[in-house]
């Protein structure tokens, strides 16, 4: 490299700094200002442009709004064929939370933008600010269609997660709006006539309907948990009953129901936690005292009952691959004693 620009070298941290060393850390000399009166009328536009966007950032910084907004102004006069002072324009006002005039300088600006075939980032940039107002106002819809279109000019990982969260607002927007009691009650009566009638396939469609209705209805979840059981859906019967016991804690309905699924699944033990927590809210209900009764008599199972439950056990089968764990399987099938060990 020429001596106007060393490389710096390591030096002893103890040695104090020489002047020449001082010297050679020194900023280099800024570029001199280049010479208006050589330019042409075109750079010396965008010369002056540049210099009130400039000075225009600097105020933006400082949240000096107004200052700023005469500056950028002031560089859409030299040069108003530049996206760019659009863009900075609408993002003064919605720092100042002027949304409307926000989104009118920023589809001035695609239209400059298009015009003059500017960046495609550029465009994006002013189609994600007017998303951003909108979604500021709450049109969320309108926020949705104008991240869209800044997807299609250029996908960026903001642009994307702003329309994931729009999306999700649409969605939980659309929910709230679906909700409607007195419709679950007539959902829910359709169900429990079909229930009775052991149609209980079209009674879950009915007390599905109605959870959409009256999402926060600790009933609906048991009556639909019920008809999963005659279906024999365990798991989906079990996730009503949790989300039923979540509503309403006291709901003792919700325990019984997730006592027989248990036990429909010969989880015994669990079951008759389901039970006991049913007891405790009323320790006199006949369905959970008998659960509970029930669950108590399937532990005193014979023995090979006990080995039969357990080689229908996955986690069993995993261990019994071990071959210390098939001498004590011969054991038990030779001594009917080491069984109930």
């Amino acid at each position: 490299m020429s001596g106007r620009f060393p490389t710096p070298m390591d030096v002893d941290s103890q040695s104090p700094p020489t002047k020449a060393s001082e010297q050679k850390k020194a900023e280099p000399p800024k570029p001199a200002e280049p010479k208006v009166d050589e330019m042409n009328e075109e750079e010396r536009k965008k010369y002056f442009a540049k210099k009130e966007k400039d000075a225009g950032n600097n105020a933006y910084k400082k949240k000096d709004f107004e200052t700023a907004l005469k500056h950028y102004h002031a560089a859409l006069e030299h040069d108003p064929t530049d996206i760019t002072f659009h863009n900075n324009i609408a993002a003064v006002y919605f720092e100042q939370k002027q949304y409307d005039d926000c989104i009118k300088e920023c589809e001035k600006g695609i239209e400059v933008g298009r015009e003059n075939r500017a960046d495609f980032k550029l465009i994006a940039k002013a189609l994600a600010r007017i998303g951003n107002s909108y979604r500021k106002m709450e049109d969320y819809k309108q926020a949705k269609v104008y991240f869209e279109k800044a997807m299609s000019e250029h996908r960026t990982p903001e642009i994307k997660t702003s329309l994931s969260e729009v999306e999700a607002k649409i969605k939980e927007e659309e929910r709230r709006a679906y909700i409607n009691p007195e419709l679950a009650e007539v959902e829910k009566e359709k169900g429990n006539e079909l229930f009775k009638k052991g149609d209980y396939s079209n009674a879950v469609k009915h007390y599905s309907e109605a959870i959409k209705r009256n999402p926060d209805d600790p009933k609906l979840y048991s009556n639909r948990a019920a008809c999963y059981t005659k279906l024999a859906a365990f798991d989906l019967g079990l996730k009503d009953c949790e989300t039923c016991i979540n509503l309403d804690d006291k709901f003792i309905k919700g325990y019984i129901r997730k006592g027989k699924i248990l036990q429909g699944m010969q989880k015994s033990s669990k079951a008759s936690a389901a039970y006991l927590k049913a007891l405790e809210i009323d320790p006199q209900n006949a369905e959970a005292l008998e659960g509970y009764r029930q669950c108590s008599i399937s532990y005193q199972r014979s023995p090979e009952d006990v080995m039969k439950n357990a080689l229908g056990d996955p986690e069993v089968q995993q261990i019994l691959k071990d071959p210390a764990m098939r001498v004590i399987l011969d054991q038990m099938q030779t001594d009917p004693k080491a069984a109930k060990e």
